[in-house]
């Protein structure tokens, strides 16, 4: 069945009778829309929406099948390759289902991925942590990877610590730019705590999203066409009374 999804590719990128866009792109160019169809993917998981998962996960596999097309025209890989290479490490990292697993139990993945990493040279513990990432999920990653070392607080309190130290440092700044760096130190001071609670702090903040658009909509709701116009004390009071609301659904 993906035959067809890879012909339709093909034609696509055909540069004599296909689509003048699809010829035109390149790894760069297709990157942006693969890592909002991921996004879209993890929406429809939220939202519980089967239908729009099975649509999202298809504009997904489309944009494997048009990296691996464009790799396949320059000469580097095929979408064959790309399969064999993920089934390759998916057995790679269960040699207790795939290998001589006798011994049974769960091999320590991070161990098996910390090895591919040492074979690929690659042997730094914050080594291969992708630089695309969203900075909030990589500034876990980094995290995690550190704290494996032992370079980490050995409980919450230090990282809560290090919170309001950070804050201080925002404060004390003498530039924007010098604000702008101590943010980022308290931002990712924010995500050190999360994890040393055990929170996915990715999740925490979308939740934060989810409710603070909901209140502000409530809001608009309450006030009719006349929102933009009331001042701040007055919009307080439409927020705290949005909030009390929401908390009785």
């Amino acid at each position: 069945m993906i035959e067809r999804l890879v012909e339709i590719m093909v034609r696509l990128r055909d540069p004599e009778t296909g689509c003048s866009w699809d010829v035109a792109q390149d790894f760069a160019t297709i990157a942006p829309y693969t890592i909002e169809e991921a996004y879209e993917v993890a929406d429809a998981i939220a939202r519980n929406d089967m239908p729009d998962l099975k649509d999202e996960l298809g504009d997904l596999l489309l944009q494997v099948v048009f990296h691996a097309r464009i790799a396949e025209e320059a000469g580097h890989f095929a979408l064959p390759d790309v399969v064999a290479a993920i089934s390759d490490k998916m057995e790679r990292r269960h040699p207790h289902i795939f290998g001589d697993g006798a011994e049974g139990g769960h091999p320590p993945w991070e161990q098996i991925k910390a090895n591919e990493r040492a074979d690929k040279g690659a042997g730094g513990a914050l080594d291969g942590v992708a630089v695309g990432l969203p900075a909030l999920l990589r500034a876990g990653k980094l995290q995690k990877r550190a704290a494996r070392t032992g370079f980490d607080w050995p409980d919450p309190e230090g990282a809560r610590a290090k919170v309001f130290e950070e804050i201080d440092e925002v404060e004390t700044a003498t530039s924007v730019d010098h604000q702008e760096e101590e943010i980022g130190d308290l931002l990712f001071s924010v995500v050190n705590w999360a994890r040393k609670l055990g929170i996915e702090p990715e999740a925490a903040l979308r939740r934060a999203n989810d409710k603070f658009e909901r209140r502000f909509k409530a809001m608009e709701a309450d006030a009719g066409p006349a929102f933009e116009s009331l001042d701040l004390a007055a919009m307080e009071v439409l927020w705290q009374r949005a909030k009390v609301s929401n908390e009785q659904r």
